[in-house]
């Protein structure tokens, strides 16, 4: 009797420590989950399956890993919010699958997704055809994001958390040059002092950082 009223109270504890735990991590799709992310949520079950597995075993072993694997993600999460090259090191970047109605071959070989993957997707949304699609992109998640030729035109950022993008700004045959030259046009010689930027209707928007107190649009 003693060890299935053990059995619930562990159970149960468990329960209540993992729904902190990931709530603490903060919220995001299962479908969005990082690699990162999935292989803390695997972790963190198998220990919890572990700790059910032998109820005799002392709880504060049981959830120490548990407390160890939220700090690594916390601390993961830290630096990933603050550095954005690290973010896509490990992270990685969505990958352009599609660009203007013609599939970008060299991307889904490196890639390794192929053309069913693709065309079931492409269903999956609607879309009928690869030449009604003006950009497609593979997300890190695995989802594919389709923008379509009579849809506004995608808004492309330049510059996230102080990192200039070059490949969106070939997308639009510009260069960092520039960029560079109309920012400092307007008064920001420092890219690092820069939140986000974008090209939108011929105009550069600029979101300085929190501490500069400042959203312009030019």
């Amino acid at each position: 009797m003693n060890d299935y009223v053990l059995i619930i109270g562990k159970t149960v504890t468990l329960y209540f420590i993992l729904l902190l735990v990931f709530r603490l991590m903060g919220k995001r799709e299962i479908g969005e989950l990082s690699i990162v992310d999935l292989a803390i949520f695997v972790l963190i079950a198998e220990v919890a399956a572990l700790a059910l597995a032998d109820i005799h075993n002392p709880f504060i072993k049981d959830i120490l890993p548990v407390g160890i694997l939220f700090v690594i993600q916390y601390v993961n999460s830290l630096l990933l919010l603050k550095n954005k090259r690290l973010r896509d090191f490990i992270e990685g970047d969505p990958s352009m699958i599609i660009r203007d109605g013609w599939i970008v071959e060299i991307e889904m070989k490196k890639q390794r997704y192929n053309l069913d993957d693709l065309l079931q997707q492409l269903r999956e949304q609607g879309v009928g055809s690869i030449q009604d699609v003006s950009y497609a992109f593979l997300e890190q998640s695995g989802k594919l994001s389709i923008y379509k030729k009579d849809e506004p035109p995608l808004i492309m950022p330049l510059v996230l958390d102080g990192y200039v993008d070059k490949r969106h700004l070939r997308l639009i045959n510009k260069d960092q040059e520039w960029l560079e030259h109309e920012l400092m046009v307007l008064g920001y010689t420092n890219m690092k002092d820069i939140f986000y930027c974008s090209y939108e209707n011929e105009k550069l928007f600029v979101q300085l950082r929190t501490r500069k107190n400042s959203t312009n649009i030019f």
